[in-house]
């Protein structure tokens, strides 16, 4: 297992890792991209930004980074910057196949991404993620399952899978919608020869949408590694944004909202890694704050007060608009 390699990491912020989903591609559904990013989102201007923050997230201590086939161009600008750092040989390196980028650097575009859990897909898109990251890949996910994905019985993918597997990948699985829990348990079943297939599980948690919990813990319990994404809810946890619960008990850290609605997320026994989704290096510092942030009793008790309904939370999701 490759996160192995942040079990013996000093530093607190080894287990927030740096995901790069705002900035791989011009268009994204986070709050308050406009102030976020240049104006002009040119391919040059978004590399360059990439680069800047995985610059300054190892500066920190960050040792995981997060991509996906569908985030435009997130494995090209991250095969570059691990290209230009040789000497960065202690990061862990997860991507996603799954969805198909289909915006072409468009922010305007109808779709953004095809979601499609073939065997085709998967052959395909392990082939551009191989010609990218190549042997620098340690993690290949199943991007966005739900109970009903076809990846979750598919025999023939299992056994492609498998075979990554047995030539060191290590194969996760993500998760999104209101029934994560159900599609986590029902990837917790799906064996090969015997053996578990998946051994990392990448779910939506945070303040406001904890229902996976549960199901993460018996992940976790089974030895699979759990990362958490969307630990600030698209930003509705975060600057502006967040609910009068979080900027209080922000006030009384004197950090910032992120990090304290990280910070809940980093309490959990079994978050393994907790992305941040920083778009600029001062969110990326503030970020990371989280990994001091202790909460006591009565700011937990405020900020279980937050929690939505799952069908209310993703509902909520699924109309941002892609800025």
């Amino acid at each position: 297992m490759p996160f192995a390699r942040l079990a013996s990491a000093t530093t607190p912020t080894a287990h927030i890792g740096l995901g790069l989903a705002a900035v791989g591609r011009p268009g994204y559904i986070n709050l308050g991209r406009e102030e976020d990013l240049p104006a002009e989102r040119t391919v040059d201007a978004l590399r360059a930004r990439s680069h800047e923050l995985l610059d300054a997230a190892y500066a920190q201590g960050v040792r995981y980074f997060d991509v996906a086939r569908s985030y435009g161009r997130a494995e090209e600008f991250l095969a570059g910057w691990l290209t230009a750092r040789p000497d960065v040989d202690d990061v862990v390196i997860g991507s996603k196949w799954g969805y198909t980028y289909t915006a072409n650097w468009r922010t305007d575009a109808e779709k953004h991404e095809v979601k499609d859990h073939s065997v085709q897909t998967y052959e395909r898109q392990r082939a551009e993620t191989a010609a990218l990251l190549g042997d620098r890949l340690d993690l290949y996910q199943i991007h966005s399952v739900t109970p009903d994905s076809p990846a979750l019985t598919d025999k023939e993918l299992h056994a492609r899978l498998a075979e990554a597997a047995a030539q060191g990948t290590t194969v996760g699985f993500s998760t999104s919608g209101p029934a994560q829990a159900e599609a986590i348990r029902a990837a917790l079943a799906v064996t090969v020869d015997g053996a578990p297939l998946f051994r990392t599980v990448q779910s939506t948690y945070n303040a406001l949408e904890t229902s996976a919990a549960p199901a993460l813990a018996e992940a976790h319990e089974a030895g699979l590694t759990v990362i958490v994404k969307e630990g600030l809810a698209n930003g509705r946890l975060a600057g502006p944004h967040a609910p009068e619960a979080v900027t209080a008990v922000a006030e009384q850290a004197g950090l910032g909202a992120d990090a304290v609605a990280l910070a809940l997320v980093l309490r959990q026994p079994w978050a393994g890694v907790v992305l941040s989704g920083a778009a600029t290096t001062v969110q990326l510092a503030s970020n990371l704050h989280a990994a001091v942030v202790d909460l006591d009793d009565d700011q937990l008790a405020r900020l279980a007060a937050l929690t939505e309904e799952p069908a209310v939370y993703w509902e909520r999701r699924g109309h941002l608009p892609w800025h």
